[in-house]
């Protein structure tokens, strides 16, 4: 654990600590105001990003614009339907042998990676 993370940094890492789905800034920030934590939209941006770059909290984009924070546990892959958003998780990684090979020759420290492949699900293509 980081011993100068603010304040602020602590209290949204707790709360993601306990979620075991990925959420949006938007989601967590309402999320804090029922906890009765008062924090500001742009404080919990900005937190979210200082843990990003300390490697603890994972980004995954979703193709709306909208972006969901965890905690970066585990890499995440997705098979996302572009037309009514649904996202279903991909067990396999076809990445892992590259990314140690990443790792190695380029003296690289990866915290994760996302897989994500958009297209059409089976419901959207039937409609």
């Amino acid at each position: 654990m980081n011993s100068r993370r603010t304040r602020s940094q602590s209290q949204v890492l707790d709360l993601l600590k306990q979620l075991k789905e990925a959420i949006s800034a938007q989601d967590l920030y309402l999320k804090l105001r029922q906890q009765e934590i008062s924090m500001g939209l742009a404080t919990v941006y900005r937190a979210l990003d200082s843990l990003k770059l300390e490697g603890v909290v994972q980004v995954r984009p979703l193709p709306s614009g909208e972006s969901l924070y965890s905690l970066a546990k585990e890499d995440t892959h997705h098979l996302t339907c572009v037309r009514c958003g649904d996202s279903a998780i991909m067990d396999e990684c076809p990445v892992h042998g590259l990314e140690s090979h990443l790792t190695e020759s380029h003296h690289f420290q990866i915290f994760y990676h996302t897989l994500e492949f958009f297209g059409l699900c089976e419901k959207c293509q039937a409609s």
